[in-house]
């Protein structure tokens, strides 16, 4: 039976790191109405405060206690971007640095840490109107979403992409370099014993590797306004 939610669907996105879920998820977001949720910016925030802490990433216990006593805003903007608060500063920029999303990778794996972190975002998820990104989205938030996608890319494509961006924000690195970390990012995040990235039975598999973002972006509209239509339908295919 579908889920009456008085703002509307939910849709959930999730994917490996650079199968560019946050470009995406923003574009369907502004061209839907609905509210952006980026739930990897809550990780990161919680890592960048144990960064400044200098408190033990690897303490399940400990991280999960700093998770539960730091507040996380997340701001939407006019353009459909979102403005990322810890504690009431605004750590937007600060929290896409290498070092946080390493130590981010960490804090996420821990189990105490992630089901403080899933409450707030099923919170969240509850009202409707929200295009939620992550990396188990589909499986774990919002396992009731009435639309799931699962996106993935070429392994040197989503390098490249994160590669890009990096240099964008003035961060010099080599493209090795990156291919190393986003190789032991998948790993991670497939492997961990919580919540582990996988696609959903009922979700859309869309491959990006040579799709823009406004074309992702387009299918995934099409998709919801389709499920807007017949509420009771499930897409279980592959595209790209």
């Amino acid at each position: 039976m579908a889920v009456k939610r008085p703002n509307g669907l939910v849709v959930a996105i999730d994917g490996p790191v650079g199968a560019g879920k946050s470009t995406v998820a923003k574009l369907v977001a502004q061209r839907l109405g609905y509210l952006y949720v980026d739930t990897g910016a809550m990780y990161r925030a919680v890592a960048l405060k144990a960064l400044r802490l200098r408190w033990n990433l690897h303490d399940p216990i400990l991280m999960a206690s700093l998770a539960q006593a730091t507040d996380i805003g997340l701001q939407p903007q006019t353009d459909g971007s979102v403005r990322v608060f810890l504690d009431g500063e605004d750590v937007t920029e600060s929290i896409r640095t290498p070092e946080v999303s390493e130590a981010s990778s960490l804090v996420s794996a821990h189990k105490e840490v992630r089901e403080v972190l899933t409450e707030r975002q099923k919170v969240m998820a509850q009202l409707g109107g929200v295009v939620m990104e992550g990396r188990d989205i589909q499986t774990v938030v919002a396992p009731d979403a009435e639309v799931k996608i699962f996106l993935t890319a070429s392994l040197k494509e989503r390098a490249r992409r994160r590669w890009w961006e990096l240099q964008q924000k003035g961060i010099l690195t080599s493209y090795e370099e990156v291919l190393a970390e986003v190789l032991e990012r998948d790993r991670r995040d497939s492997e961990r014993s919580v919540a582990p990235l996988r696609k959903a039975p009922d979700a859309v598999e869309i491959d990006t590797t040579n799709l823009t973002p406004e074309e992702v972006a387009d299918r995934i509209v099409t998709l919801v306004r389709k499920r807007l239509q017949e509420p009771t339908t499930r897409c279980e295919r592959k595209e790209g």
